[in-house]
């Protein structure tokens, strides 16, 4: 009898306010989805693709092949995976969620990282932990994006939840129209491990979960403390991905 109710409250509701894509506001079959339309309007990461920072290559170069900035200088993190690449439509969507209140977002963009890195959310001992927001950031816009994302992610994977592993030193500076070496000098020292967080980061794989990769500055700053902690491993997880040379600051 309950479920004959729900089932009849939904179909009510639906029909009162009916699902809309996330990227267009069409009006869609299930909530938390796209229409056709904005689904081929996403161009998915998908392998070949750098062995350490996720970026898609054109041709593959076998599973070990490194991009030219990592082989350059190899992050500190030991790997990043990012379901989509960055262009207008991604953006767009995110400006939604992080600044219009959208935080329903997060289990779709979570549905699509899953799909990227299913073999590190599904391994044993993992521990997930959002990049933090600076304090005033939180307060002004009411909820971090990243830990809505490790939230949605937690859910569905063996891996554990910290959402309070990570703090901030200070704030930093918006990262929109900052060059590469800027934002790197931007985080740098702007994030610590809270003390209560290092015996449960201790010898963990820990996954970092963000919305967005753009130089891997703010990933390579935490993934440092992360490791100072005893951390066994630092693995990346982003939604959107911004190419090299092809980045749209956020």
């Amino acid at each position: 009898m309950r479920k004959r109710l729900a089932s009849m409250f939904m179909k009510a509701v639906n029909l009162a306010l009916p699902p809309r894509c996330l990227g267009c506001g069409l009006i869609v079959e299930q909530d938390d989805s796209l229409c056709v339309a904005c689904w081929s309007g996403l161009s998915f990461i998908r392998a070949p693709r750098c062995a350490t920072c996720g970026v898609p290559f054109e041709t593959d170069l076998g599973e070990a092949a490194l991009c030219a900035p990592c082989m350059e200088e190899r992050p500190t993190f030991n790997g990043a995976r990012a379901a989509i690449v960055y262009a207008e439509l991604p953006r767009k969507i995110m400006m939604r969620f992080k600044y219009g209140g959208r935080t329903h977002m997060a289990r779709m963009m979570a549905r699509h990282i899953r799909l990227a890195a299913s073999e590190w959310l599904d391994a044993p001992g993992s521990l997930i932990i959002p990049v933090p927001l600076a304090r005033w950031r939180l307060w002004r816009r009411g909820y971090n994006q990243a830990g809505l994302i490790a939230r949605a992610l937690a859910r569905d994977s063996a891996a554990a939840l910290m959402l309070d592993g990570l703090v901030r030193r200070r704030a930093t500076a918006s990262s929109g129209g900052l060059g590469r070496k800027q934002r790197f000098q931007n985080v740098r020292g702007a994030f610590r491990v809270a003390e209560k967080a290092r015996p449960q980061i201790k010898g963990r794989n820990v996954l970092l979960v963000d919305d967005v990769m753009t130089t891997g500055a703010t990933a390579g700053a935490c993934a440092r403390e992360l490791l100072r902690a005893g951390a066994t491993s630092v693995h990346v997880l982003t939604w959107a991905r911004a190419l090299p040379f092809k980045t749209l600051d956020s």
